[in-house]
């Protein structure tokens, strides 16, 4: 049910996700007057169940990590296979160079963003659900909102609407990513095979070569299982979403092993055409955080790592723009900025992913000079690496590029063909 509308705003926030909880929460306890609106009703089922080791700092200002440790699950690191299951590389964060934190979870979405959103509304965040935002007029002192239950006035506005992207949206500013035209099947199932110990913890990538899967232990028993294809490999297979999620598992050794007494429990969902940015990250009285300012694929499990980064930044973004409004529009400039260079250094690694010499050089037998650990820091959320895993993940590039040219370690010519298991692990 919809509450009383508020008369003004300080920050008026489009989204209860990740990122919209986060910024509210952290917005309200500075002080700030804050309106949330929500379009769905919470809980709803959603994908991206795997949280990053550097996103744990987060949860402890937000006050939810003793939360998350008592209901979520624990996540180790991760782990990188071939379909074929020829080469495997494990890694753990435990591991990772420059990291502070040396475990992370993995969590039901449906769970984990209500309990945000929840705590929100506990801390004296006005949330509105379900409530769409149908339309922003902005101006040089504000905005105002329309939704069906009446007309909201703020200061400025916070766009955490995901891929819906309401101010992007308004604007045009949204734009796809030509080489990353992928679409996504998805489902939870039980009874997935998982190792023993914390490898049971691990999310799992696996990777064929026309496509890629991941599997993510929400629980005991659940498993979040998903394929990413290129959308066009889609329309010509002429089959239903299920239907391409059922043959792709098949076709894979891997996944038909791990999945033999696997049964779904949720119903196939879909997604296309998700990698995107938009062109500008503000305005005089907008600012975009989250999925609503871009995606880049949902390898690495970057999407809510990001979400709940851009939103802190974003908070302490509207908190300073309040409190000192001639200079807001710098530090605005100043996180647009910074969350550009965030996601550039992730499009990078997603780009390389989709090349067969990642997988060639990730998951070759003892690769030297600790360029897996370099790695492993920044998918565990090691936003500004230093020195020592700067150089390595450059040397990691350059061996990216001399293997598509001259094969510095043996290639995988048939990701599908079987062969005796190779191993690898990173500690």
């Amino acid at each position: 049910m919809l509450r009383a509308m508020a008369s003004h705003a300080d920050v008026a926030i489009i989204g209860g996700g990740p990122a919209g909880s986060a910024a509210a929460i952290l917005l309200a306890r500075a002080g700030r007057r804050v309106v949330l609106c929500e379009k769905e009703a919470f809980p709803r089922f959603k994908i991206g169940e795997s949280l990053l080791p550097h996103s744990l700092d987060l949860f402890d200002k937000l006050g939810v990590r003793e939360e998350l440790a008592r209901h979520a699950f624990p996540k180790a690191g991760g782990e990188i296979a071939t379909a074929c299951g020829r080469r495997t590389q494990r890694f753990y964060f435990e591991g990772a160079m420059q990291l502070s934190h040396r475990s992370a979870y993995q969590v039901e979405r449906a769970w984990f963003d209500k309990m945000l959103l929840d705590r929100a509304a506990a801390d004296g965040v006005e949330v509105r659900q379900p409530c769409a935002v149908t339309g922003i007029t902005f101006d040089e002192t504000g905005a105002t909102l329309a939704t069906g239950g009446g007309e909201i006035r703020a200061s400025y506005v916070l766009d955490c609407s995901g891929r819906n992207a309401v101010v992007g949206s308004q604007f045009d500013l949204k734009r796809s990513y030509d080489h990353l035209q992928k679409f996504s099947v998805f489902a939870h199932y039980e009874g997935v095979q998982r190792d023993e110990g914390r490898d049971g913890t691990l999310t799992r990538l696996v990777r064929g070569k026309r496509s890629w899967f991941w599997l993510i232990p929400i629980d005991a028993r659940r498993t979040s299982i998903g394929v990413v294809m290129d959308i066009a490999d889609f329309r010509a297979a002429r089959v239903s979403p299920q239907a391409a999620l059922e043959n792709e598992i098949a076709a894979a050794p891997v996944m038909h092993s791990r999945m033999a007494a696997a049964e779904r429990i949720t119903e196939v969902h879909a997604v296309g055409d998700y990698s995107y940015r938009n062109t500008r990250m503000h305005g005089q009285r907008w600012l975009l955080a989250g999925d609503a300012a871009g995606f880049i694929d949902p390898i690495f499990s970057t999407g809510v790592f990001l979400a709940l980064h851009s939103a802190e930044q974003a908070a302490g973004t509207l908190d300073f723009a309040l409190r000192h409004p001639l200079l807001g529009r710098l530090r605005m400039a100043s996180y647009a900025r910074d969350l550009n260079r965030q996601m550039n250094r992730y499009l990078r690694f997603v780009t390389s992913w989709y090349t067969d010499e990642f997988v060639d050089v990730f998951t070759a037998a003892n690769p030297p000079l600790q360029i897996p650990q370099a790695v492993n820091s920044v998918l565990g959320g090691n936003i500004h690496p230093n020195f020592s895993v700067w150089w390595r993940l450059q040397l990691f590039y350059l061996v990216l590029w001399v293997q598509k040219r001259h094969a510095l370690v043996p290639r995988l010519d048939d990701m599908k063909a079987e062969s005796a298991p190779e191993a690898a692990t990173t500690a």
